[in-house]
């Protein structure tokens, strides 16, 4: 499960949290910034995705062994940073525009397991959350491979199916997310794509943040901050959403 849109903003609704981190008009032309890792890290890969965001995925020595890490970006900026472990479990994310910070609850019913994904084609998973402001989220859904493959940029990409249900410690329902992501069997991680997104207050939402480039070292793009593709489209989403209002 890809977990740039676990739960965005659980003090506003969702079209706020997701609109807000787009609401300012793209940036004119300048110098692009070049992503440099923390100190004892390594940028392994640079993906530019739809949806306007380019992803920077990167391990660190000081890290257990098979933990990645990713810092997301949009026009604006970092907007999320997260951590897996080598079964692809949530082991932290955060928010550094809130400073909201979520870590896994080590205790859980089932745990995401990319290994097992691999080997059945099948992972459902039931795991909690907890927050740094003490939230804690019921997190229950499943992965499923379809049994498609896909080349993007030279990269083998296999295509899942997922649903997933966000939920408070009363059982109230947060956050409902399906659709078609992808996941690399060597990077041993997810990747975005095509999904629909329910939240409490009624509002929908369909994304797109399906790869497009990969950058390894050495090449064009590698630790480029500025996303290239949909990021006019989304501009005109959000007046065409203000309009409606």
């Amino acid at each position: 499960m890809w977990i740039l849109r676990t739960v965005p903003g659980r003090s506003a609704p969702l079209a706020l949290a997701v609109l807000g981190s787009i609401m300012t008009l793209p940036s004119l032309p300048g110098h692009a910034t070049t992503f440099t890792p923390p100190q004892g890290c390594r940028l392994e890969v640079t993906v530019q995705n739809r949806g306007c965001t380019v992803s920077q995925i990167y391990r660190c020595e000081s890290d257990p062994k098979g933990d990645q890490r990713s810092t997301i970006f949009n026009e604006d900026g970092p907007t999320h940073h997260s951590r897996i472990d080598a079964e692809t479990r949530w082991i932290e994310s955060s928010d550094p525009d809130s400073g909201i910070q979520d870590r896994l609850v080590e205790e859980a019913r089932d745990h995401a397991s990319f290994g097992t994904l691999l080997r059945t084609g099948y992972d459902d998973f039931d795991f909690w959350t907890e927050s740094n402001t003490g939230e804690r989220l019921h997190h229950v859904g499943h992965d499923e491979l379809t049994g498609e493959k896909v080349t993007i940029d030279g990269v083998e990409l296999e295509k899942t199916r997922f649903e997933l249900t966000t939920t408070d410690v009363n059982g109230e329902v947060l956050i409902q997310r399906s659709g078609q992501q992808f996941i690399n069997r060597a990077m041993g991680r997810f990747f975005g794509g095509i999904e629909k997104m329910n939240d409490w207050t009624g509002q929908r939402q369909d994304t797109n943040d399906s790869p497009v480039l990969f950058s390894f070292p050495g090449e064009k793009g590698f630790g480029e901050t500025t996303p290239q593709f949909d990021c006019g489209q989304i501009v005109a989403q959000l007046n065409h959403e203000r309009a409606q209002l």
